[in-house]
């Protein structure tokens, strides 16, 4: 019996992980020439630095990434500050403000100015209550514009981070679970989290390790050209290289690819069709920065700044529109924000830097699209999906793919378990 997953991006892996930690067999096949997928980090000629190929940020309160990292030994790649701050700066404004949110569920730093963003009131964040009982319909600016300073400054940032759609357009729904495990926990369950290194530090390269020594086997350069299907289940794998796969009676397939790929290999399955994209932006810095940080940004063009060792990277989310602007325009108007939100000497040169686009970055979380998240489990009996696409109750962040890839680790668990 041999458990094949097909895709060795996060949720790839977090399945493969929790089918070995299951005692199965597995077989990992990716089609590309290395693992991670838009999680992973590569060495940027430009900048002589290791980079990741998009900035993705994780709170403590993520237990699905915190369970994964335990299990490969990967929890010492993430840091974060010791208590749970969201530094911003109003770019328009010179403005600075720090977010602290209080230990325990209670959030009484709502009570305090000096927790929240400037010229709010409590009842600004309260409704965000209102999420809980949402129609499906629903967008973020549906329930939570017409607040001012907290819609523009805190709860549109947050929403167009997590969701990377525009919050007119975003689904409500997928919010509020966000909210409920982490700030509606307190503030153990909201501090934020890098890679300490990178990404394939972090995430990747351990999970391999942890394969390699269960003795899976993982092959790159294996594109799945099609799935052969006979009486409701997956009889073979047909791979670009020519290979025939036959699959036994009681073997699986875990498919973990972008929607567009499953669509083309699952007969009659709906995936969600529309993108987003990211741009993001990485810096070389004159001074190394004494620890990772993360900063806010909001009334200019970048959202979120990430600081590690001497690397700046901005990111821009629902940047459909960021993205058909040259590189060098783009690098230019990022550094002038870098500089100001660092306090950098305005006459500072730029430095070297490197501009990616990921024009696909996640699909577009609107109510439409998400109502085309198809389940894990499939029509037939032992094909099941993972990716943060999937019907994870969760937007596609790092959280809903781990968690993606364990609901189809136990998708074939109970298929086994079945007559």
């Amino acid at each position: 019996m041999t458990i094949h997953v097909v895709g060795a991006g996060l949720s790839g892996l977090a399945a493969a992980v929790a089918l070995v930690k299951a005692g199965h067999r597995v077989s990992v096949h990716e089609a590309a020439g290395h693992a991670g997928g838009r999680c992973r980090s590569y060495f940027d000629a430009a900048l002589g630095r290791r980079i990741d190929n998009g900035n993705h940020l994780v709170l403590s309160g993520n237990t699905a990434i915190v369970g994964y990292l335990a299990e490969v030994g990967g929890a010492a790649g993430l840091a974060g500050p010791e208590r749970a701050e969201f530094p911003f700066i109003d770019i328009a404004t010179g403005e600075r403000w720090t977010v602290r949110p209080n230990a325990g569920p209670l959030p009484w730093w709502l009570l305090s100015p000096s927790r929240r963003v400037p010229d709010t009131t409590p009842r600004d964040y309260l409704r965000a209550l209102a999420l809980a009982r949402v129609p499906a319909e629903a967008t973020v600016a549906d329930c939570l514009n017409g607040n001012g300073e907290a819609f523009a400054r805190f709860w549109e940032p947050l929403a167009v981070a997590v969701l990377n759609t525009e919050a007119d357009a975003a689904a409500a729904t997928l919010l509020w679970p966000v909210l409920r495990e982490t700030f509606g926990r307190g503030e153990a369950a909201c501090r934020p989290r890098m890679a300490l290194e990178g990404l394939s530090e972090c995430f990747v390269d351990p999970a391999l390790a942890y394969l390699e020594r269960a003795g899976a086997l993982v092959g790159f350069h294996r594109r799945l050209r099609r799935i052969d299907f006979a009486r409701a289940r997956a009889a073979s794998l047909q791979f670009a290289s020519g290979e025939a796969m036959p699959l036994a009676a009681s073997d699986a397939v875990v498919l973990a690819v972008p929607p567009q790929g499953a669509e083309a290999l699952v007969p009659d399955l709906a995936v969600p069709m529309a993108s987003r994209a990211i741009v993001n932006g990485h810096f070389l810095l004159p001074q190394p920065a004494a620890r990772p940080r993360l900063l806010g940004m909001v009334g200019g063009l970048c959202h979120w700044l990430f600081l590690r060792d001497d690397v700046a990277s901005v990111t821009i989310s629902a940047a459909d529109g960021v993205a058909e602007t040259d590189a060098d325009t783009l690098a230019k108007a990022m550094w002038s924000e870098i500089g100001l939100a660092l306090g950098l000497d305005n006459g500072l040169p730029r430095p070297r830097c490197r501009i990616v686009k990921e024009k696909r970055a996640t699909f577009a979380q609107t109510p439409a699209e998400v109502a085309r998240r198809p389940e894990t489990r499939t029509r037939f009996a032992n094909l099941f999906l993972a990716g943060d696409w999937t019907r994870t109750g969760l937007p596609a962040t790092l959280e809903g793919s781990v968690r993606s890839g364990n609901s189809a680790a136990e998708g074939v668990a109970k298929m086994l378990a079945s007559p």
